[in-house]
C-alpha cells in the first residue's frame, strides 16, 4: 500500500498564488522519490496535500486509490494515522523523555502500555536512539534530534512516509545517515516521499527526482517506470 496518484491537481492560495499548477504523476506503492526544485517551487505544498493540511483547487490526489480530498473531516485523523510526517523543524517535546515522544502517538490511539513499549523500543533501535530512551529530546544533538523525528514517524508503521527538508540543518556526513534510514523504511514496503533542495545528495542516491519549477513538474527522472509499475498492478 502508498501509492500516490496526483491527477491534474492545482493549488491556488487567497491572492491568487499558485503553490501547484497541473500536476499529474503517479509513485507507485512501495518505492522512493524526491520532491526537488527552488524554495518556493511547490514541494511543502505537495506534501501539505497529501497530509489533508490544504485541499486543492482542482484535480484529484489519490492515495491507494481512494481520492482524499473527499476524506470527511471527522475521519481525517484515521486517514493521517496512516502516514508519517518528518519536519525540518522536530516539534519535539522537551518536557518528555525521548521514549515518550515516540510514545505519544501510540497513547492517543489508546493503544496497551505493553504494545506501546515493543513498538517504541522497535522505533527506538532503528534509529539507533534505544540507549537515549530515557533522555530528554534536548539532550541529544541535531543529527539525533532529526532521528528521533524519524522514529516517532514510523512508530505507528506508516503505509506512507512524508519528509520536508529532513537534512536542512545537518552536515553532509549526518544527511547521508538520515538518507540512509529511510532507505531501510523504503526496504521494508514503506513508500517514502522526500521533499528537499539538495541537489548533489540528491544525486547521490541515485533515486526517482520529480523537480518542480514555478508549482509545475519540469523534470521527472523516472516517470515511464512509474507508469509501467502502476499497469502491473
Amino acid at each position: 500500500m502508498g501509492e500516490i496518484e496526483f491527477r491534474n491537481v492545482t493549488k491556488r492560495f487567497r491572492g491568487g498564488a499558485e503553490g501547484l499548477r497541473g500536476v499529474s504523476l503517479v509513485i507507485p506503492a512501495g518505492s522512493m522519490a524526491f520532491i526537488t526544485g527552488h524554495s518556493g517551487a511547490g514541494k511543502s505544498t505537495f506534501l501539505k496535500l497529501l497530509l489533508r493540511m490544504e485541499a486543492p483547487t482542482r484535480g484529484q490526489i489519490l492515495v491507494d486509490g481512494y481520492d482524499i480530498g473527499a476524506i470527511p473531516r471527522r475521519r481525517l485523523p484515521a486517514y493521517r494515522r496512516g502516514l508519517g510526517a518528518v519536519f525540518q523543524d522536530h516539534h519535539l517535546l522537551n518536557n518528555r523523555s525521548v521514549f515518550e515522544n515516540v510514545a505519544l502517538p501510540l497513547r492517543v490511539q489508546g493503544m496497551t502500555n505493553r504494545d506501546i513499549g515493543r513498538r517504541v523500543r522497535a522505533a527506538l533501535t532503528g534509529v539507533e536512539l534505544l540507549d537515549k530512551a530515557m533522555l530528554s529530546p534536548d539532550a541529544l544533538s541535531t543529527g539525533e534530534q532529526q532521528r528521533l523525528g524519524i522514529a516517532r514517524a514510523v512508530v505507528n508503521r506508516p503505509r506512507l512516509l512524508l519528509a520536508d527538508e529532513p537534512t536542512g540543518n545537518l552536515d553532509p556526513v549526518l544527511s547521508r545517515g538520515i538518507m540512509g534510514y529511510f532507505r531501510q523504511f523504503n526496504a521494508v514496503g514503506t513508500t517514502v516521499l522526500i521533499a528537499s533542495h539538495e541537489t548533489a545528495l540528491i544525486a547521490e542516491m541515485g533515486i526517482r527526482t520529480i523537480e518542480l519549477a514555478n508549482g509545475a513538474v519540469v523534470a521527472d527522472s523516472d516517470p515511464g517506470t512509474a507508469r509501467e509499475e502502476q499497469r502491473r498492478g
